[in-house]
C-alpha cells in the first residue's frame, strides 16, 4: 500500500505538487509536516492523505482565521 498526498488550489481544483510516495503514513504525514509552508507559498490550500486511491483526510495548509 502506497501512501500519498493530492493537492488543491483555492478554489478546489488539483493542483500539480510534488509526486512523492511514502510506505506508511508516518512517514507521510513527517514529509508534509517538513513541507508545507512551502506548498502553502506555491499556492497549494488544501492537501488530502491518500492511500491507494482511497482519502485517508483532507487538511487545510491556510493559517486559522482570526
Amino acid at each position: 500500500m502506497a501512501w500519498s498526498w493530492r493537492y488543491e488550489g483555492t478554489n478546489g481544483e488539483a493542483v500539480d505538487g510534488p509526486a512523492e510516495s511514502f510506505p506508511n503514513q508516518a512517514d507521510a504525514e513527517s514529509w508534509i509536516g517538513q513541507t508545507w509552508r512551502e506548498l502553502a507559498t506555491s499556492g497549494v490550500t488544501t492537501v488530502s492523505l491518500v492511500e491507494d486511491d482511497r482519502v485517508e483526510y483532507r487538511m487545510s495548509l491556510q493559517p486559522p482565521a482570526e
